[in-house]
């Protein structure tokens, strides 16, 4: 998978407390408790360079288990694998280790990854890396022993694929956990998660699994990533994924003809990307999409149900481009994680869902105007419920008023902004949210008002040229922002959710 967003690691490593600089890699290590994953679950990357804690996120969105991204060196060469590649994040109990128990005592679990697109352009993936297969399986080892995981992730991609030498030590340094694992009496499942074409994996992926089987090493799943196709073709996004694992599914056949029909699909793993992909509209995965894949995998008995990332189930960019923060299309902040969550059990069908939105999602008015949007409810999962809908948000000078107030869902209403002369010119975020049996969710509309006569902001306005330390405030259209470090030049509004600013809300 992509890693946008590299420059994060400096920020997580100003705010992360580590007990140590570095790690002597050893194959040390006693065996603990460790607890098989599920036959069949759902965990979405994370991605572990954005400062952000996993055990929160976790808690949050309700994704029980989580696949940690991504472990690699910090230069060519190295065999001491860190945490984004970042020497302030070696793996110790200190880097991740509280969070990570917090998840397993919650009865869920992380999967560390190994790889990602950064280290396998990079030439840091610790395979590729390091010429020594016994420090390579000794760097397997000590992630294992440190954060006493079953499963660990191999993410090879790009220039990774190319390389021979470094697939055949890493299946060579597997096979040596494996053989560890085994005296330990420990489990240990280890997964590979390769690009895919729409029939299958490409001569690349295959590559990889055929030296595993050369090599005696055990694949447990083989996670394909269906997504970022780049083949200028027109996509059905959850059609795709299905014939992409069929298509694996016919290769694995080949190379373990003695497995069932039944035991080659609980081989499989799908890691899809909510939204527009990398690509471009051209291949967005929907939440209908969502809906039918969560139902085809279930049917299908496959191992593990993925997406790619955890940070971007969200509507915060509706319309906009792939990005590591948000997913580009109108959502509610993790409908995707609700959708695929029951599939840990294997057997649960989702329960009764609904979505808001808002469409438009924005739009400007002159004070003493008004300003219309029709928000819409939809059915995500199950059946249809009454959906009560509640607007809040709107600064002094502004009345909001819903029509009607409550609907069923599948049903809309129209939103109505009415604005005084009173009112101050800014941008202001009006949220409507729609309250149901199965719970609560919200949409936003982004009003701009202009020519307003209303009392301003009280911080001094953002200046481009200037420099903020964290902490310091500004105003910047009609809100107050806080600085969270050192920044020049970058406008509030315009760095995203996880960027240098925070938003305090209207002013």
């Amino acid at each position: 998978m992509r890693r946008l967003r590299s420059v994060r690691a400096l920020a997580t490593a100003a705010v992360t407390t580590v007990a140590a600089a570095g790690m002597a890699v050893t194959g040390a290590g006693s065996a603990q408790a460790a607890t098989p994953l599920p036959a069949h679950v759902f965990a979405p990357y994370f991605e572990s360079w954005t400062g952000e804690s996993p055990a929160a996120m976790a808690a949050e969105s309700g994704a029980k288990h989580l696949t940690m991204a991504f472990l690699q060196t910090a230069s060519p060469g190295s065999c001491t694998p860190y945490w984004n590649g970042d020497t302030g994040l070696p793996i110790a109990p200190a880097s991740f280790g509280a969070d990570i128990r917090t998840i397993q005592a919650a009865g869920g679990d992380v999967i560390p990854s190994f790889g990602g697109y950064t280290a396998d352009t990079t030439g840091t993936e610790i395979a590729d890396s390091c010429t020594d297969v016994g420090q390579i399986a000794a760097a397997y080892e000590k992630v294992i022993t440190t954060y006493d995981v079953s499963r660990l992730d191999m993410d090879i991609e790009v220039d990774a694929l190319d390389n021979a030498a470094g697939i055949d030590r890493r299946n060579k340094a597997i096979k040596l956990v494996q053989e560890w694992a085994a005296a330990e009496g420990r489990p240990l499942e280890i997964s590979y998660t390769l690009p895919t074409t729409t029939d299958g994996l490409a001569a690349g992926g295959l590559a990889v699994l055929r030296n595993a089987v050369s090599n005696g090493t055990r694949v447990d799943v083989v996670n394909i990533m269906t997504f970022d196709y780049y083949d200028n073709a027109a996509h059905d996004m959850a059609d795709d994924t299905e014939t992409a694992a069929q298509g694996l599914h016919d290769q694995l056949a080949r190379l373990h003809p003695d497995k069932t029909s039944t035991q080659l699909w609980g081989m499989i793993g799908v890691t899809e990307m909510p939204g527009v992909d990398d690509f471009g509209p051209a291949e967005t995965f929907t939440l209908a999409d969502a809906t039918q894949v969560y139902d085809w995998a279930v049917a299908k008995g496959i191992d593990t149900l993925s997406f790619w990332a955890l940070q971007r189930d969200n509507g915060g960019c509706p319309g906009g481009p792939a990005a590591d923060h948000c997913s580009g299309i109108q959502q509610n902040t993790w409908d995707f994680t609700h959708i695929f969550s029951p599939f840990t059990s294997g057997t649960t069908t989702p329960g009764d869902d609904f979505s808001v939105t808002a469409t438009p999602a924005s739009g400007s008015v002159a004070a003493g105007s008004s300003a219309t949007t029709t928000v819409r409810t939809a059915v995500t999962s199950g059946d249809a419920q009454q959906v009560g809908l509640t607007v809040s948000g709107a600064p002094a000078g502004v009345t909001a008023s819903l029509s009607p107030t409550s609907v069923t869902a599948g049903g809309s209403s129209t939103l109505t902004l009415t604005t005084t002369r009173a009112a101050a010119s800014g941008t202001y975020r009006i949220s409507v949210t729609g309250r149901g049996a199965s719970g609560s969710h919200t949409a936003t509309y982004t009003l701009t008002v202009t020519g307003g006569a209303g009392n301003q902001c009280a911080s001094a306005p953002w200046a481009t040229a200037t420099v903020y330390t964290g902490g310091q405030q500004v105003s910047h259209k009609g809100h107050t922002w806080k600085a969270k470090w050192w920044t020049t030049g970058e406008e509030p509004g315009t760095t995203g959710q996880w960027g240098v600013w925070q938003d305090l809300g209207t002013c």
